[in-house]
């Protein structure tokens, strides 16, 4: 399997609650039409007591796909674009990250 990490910041006028709930209750069931998908995870940043170092993201969105042929026929499905036309409502577009990777436990 291979995934597709997108690591996202939040639009400046969304509060961290309204954009959990807009990413969990609206985009997530859109994201989750996308054909091949094997597997969405979403992972939002915690603030930790003592912690002096601030998270550059976020959340970071996970998609498990097959390989990476099903990925590229994923970008091309009317599900994919609904899901990226969607981002608008609640992602920085300009302060995102996204790669593809191959996942290799060590732990």
């Amino acid at each position: 399997m291979v995934k597709l990490v997108y690591c996202i910041r939040r639009k400046p006028e969304l509060s961290r609650d309204e954009f959990i709930r807009y990413w969990a209750e609206v985009h997530a069931p859109i994201g989750a039409r996308i054909p091949g998908l094997r597997k969405l995870v979403h992972s939002y940043a915690v603030t930790a007591a003592g912690d002096s170092r601030p998270a550059d993201f976020d959340g970071m969105a996970e998609l498990w796909f097959d390989d990476l042929k099903s990925i590229l026929e994923a970008r091309q499905s009317a599900e994919w674009a609904a899901s990226t036309a969607d981002e608008a409502n609640f992602v920085d577009r300009s302060r995102t990250a996204y790669f593809l990777s191959e996942e290799r436990q060590i732990l």
